[in-house]
């Protein structure tokens, strides 16, 4: 038996632009974890405590983020990526080699929450355009959210 259309009110071609963008801010997503749960693992310095917990809440909120992400994109009717080879194709977020000292952990972080932001913010229009409430509405939390940690994050740094 044929699966049936996709019947939303928004267009095939439309909803793949969409799930496209979604696409690029689920990498970003995922890797802003990665990153995240290493600094969180190999963090040293008299900022310890603090920052060992803090990045393991931000890790634990981006875990649950890029799961409704790769939902969305599902429900638009298109697979989500799921391997870092595609993670690394479609993510704006480098990777970072060795262990940065504490200070340059918060400043990459800082770096990778702004990233997510921008990726969010670039696909808002066609969300908005395409009246995909859904999309538009999960992008405004993630850039909410983002903004506030980075926020947050750059505190530490002044």
């Amino acid at each position: 038996m044929a699966t049936p259309p996709i019947n939303i009110g928004i267009d095939e071609a439309t909803r793949k632009e969409i799930a496209t963008g979604l696409s690029r801010l689920l990498a970003d997503t995922y890797s802003l974890y990665l990153k995240t749960h290493n600094f969180h693992w190999n963090v040293t310095g008299p900022m310890f405590q603090t920052l060992h917990l803090m990045f393991e809440q931000q890790y634990t909120e981006l875990a649950l983020a890029v799961d409704q992400v790769a939902e969305r994109i599902r429900a638009l009717g298109f697979p989500a990526p799921g391997t870092y080879s595609e993670y690394s194709r479609l993510s704006s977020i480098p990777e970072t080699e060795g262990v940065p000292r504490s200070h340059d952990m918060i400043q990459l972080l800082v770096e990778g929450q702004e990233a997510v932001i921008r990726t969010a913010r670039s696909i808002f229009s066609i969300a908005e355009a395409a009246k995909d409430e859904p999309t538009a509405d999960l992008l405004t939390q993630r850039m909410q959210i983002h903004e506030k940690t980075a926020w947050m994050l750059r505190s530490l740094l002044e």
